[in-house]
């Protein structure tokens, strides 16, 4: 897409931030209330009201409970006729980590969905605009997968693009976000008293020890845009028993999901198996959560994004939105099933996500403003998606092309890559 079409981007987003910003006070009190009390995966039951309860006060028809999982919803409302226009998604994610709350400023990213969605029903209403906009509550990304879940009760039946914005220390409309798969290693030994009877145990906390050691020589074999880290959940139960059962969950993560699903996979189980066989210990290893894809951004829907970031006062560097591999998220799996955007906000200037720096600036100042900027920015994108129809032309086409010739298309939660 070239950059003289692109002006659709910054058509709306004077307007768009003007319709945010005519409802701060509710996109503020919530991104804050979120931040003061977060919730770890699939239990943001306060948070998932506070939505519903925000968008059901601006006419949209909400659902609770979508996909099976009770803090997940979808919020609808349509302009025109039904099935006149497109379908378009804003996703909003609303899950904490664990020890760090909002480390990841999951409050920023589901106000700012919330105040795109409703700017985007204010602006189609003032244009006649036809179409359905759709909020979908995707809770559990840290590590649940919920959009993954939710793809596979049907949630993008229909939708013919899907956009969130993501809070971080910089502007950026794509980054290249890795594939992830979510392991676990079981070790089994025997236990036996560790002083008056060691030499009759089988010790599995050793197991898991050689497990960590392998993988650090492992990472000097692997691509450099691999990943592999791990932790002990459980390391033993006494001190003076031969530790009997130890479980280590482990992510491992690659750009290509070819090589995520061989040669990483095959190599991290190798570690497993050596490290059970070093110590006479049975083991098991299998994945624990859904798999993430990597992030496949729609080059148009990223152009939009920059053109209307550029005219909120954002601007974005060239080349800036394709920086090296950061971390893996779930709407991976939404972008290899319709044209998607997941783009970034600055709200804490500087700060690297899954820190106490950034969790503590995420109801700053600079994170409010990134509430309102990013969710102007989307409203621009989806009102150019609704009123231009060849936008979401290109947009498919683009997709389309993309999977239908990419290899590694398939992505990893579907097994597939090169």
């Amino acid at each position: 897409m070239s950059a003289g079409n692109t002006a659709a981007g910054a058509r709306f987003a004077a307007a768009a931030r003007a319709r945010t910003g005519a409802v701060a006070d509710e996109l503020l009190e919530l991104s804050h209330a979120l931040h003061a009390r977060p919730e770890l995966r699939f239990e943001e039951h306060e948070a998932a009201g506070r939505l519903r309860a925000l968008l059901a006060g601006h006419g949209f028809a909400v659902e609770e409970g979508t996909g099976g999982l009770p803090t997940a919803f979808r919020a609808e409302r349509v302009f025109g006729e039904p099935g006149a226009g497109p379908v378009l998604a804003v996703f909003c994610e609303y899950d904490a980590l664990p020890s760090l709350g909002h480390g990841c400023g999951h409050n920023v990213i589901a106000a700012a969905g919330a105040g795109a969605a409703l700017a985007t029903a204010a602006l189609m209403a003032e244009h006649g605009a036809k179409g359905t906009l759709l909020v979908i509550g995707s809770p559990g990304e840290e590590g649940g997968g919920g959009k993954v879940r939710l793809i596979e009760a049907g949630v993008l039946d229909g939708v013919d693009a899907a956009v969130m914005v993501h809070a971080a220390g910089y502007d950026a409309v794509s980054r290249t976000n890795l594939g992830r798969l979510s392991l676990e290693a079981v070790f089994t030994g025997r236990a036996s008293h560790a002083s008056a009877a060691p030499e009759r145990g089988r010790n599995a906390l050793d197991a898991a020890t050689l497990l960590l050691v392998a993988l650090g020589l492992l990472r000097q074999q692997l691509t450099p845009d691999s990943r592999v880290h791990a932790k002990v959940a459980e390391g033993g139960q006494s001190i003076n028993i031969i530790p009997e059962h130890t479980r280590v969950e482990l992510f491992a993560r690659a750009t290509d999901s070819g090589y995520l699903r061989g040669r990483l996979l095959d190599a991290v189980h190798d570690c497993v198996r050596g490290a059970a066989i070093a110590t006479g210990t049975d083991y098991t290893f299998g994945e624990k959560a859904p798999a993430y894809d990597p992030m496949d951004p729609s080059p148009v829907l990223t152009a939009l994004a920059a053109d209307a970031f550029a005219a909120l006062g954002r601007p974005i560097p060239p080349g800036s939105g394709w920086a090296g591999p950061a971390g893996s998220t779930d709407m991976g799996n939404v972008s290899m099933r319709v044209p998607a955007l997941h783009a970034y906000v600055d709200a804490v200037p500087g700060a690297a996500l899954h820190t106490r720096d950034f969790a503590a600036g995420a109801a700053s100042p600079p994170a409010d403003a990134a509430v309102l900027d990013g969710g102007a920015m989307l409203a621009a994108v989806l009102m150019a998606l609704f009123t231009e129809p060849e936008l979401l032309e290109r947009a498919r086409a683009a997709f389309a092309e993309n999977h239908s010739t990419s290899p590694g298309s398939k992505g990893v939660a579907d097994g597939g890559g090169s």
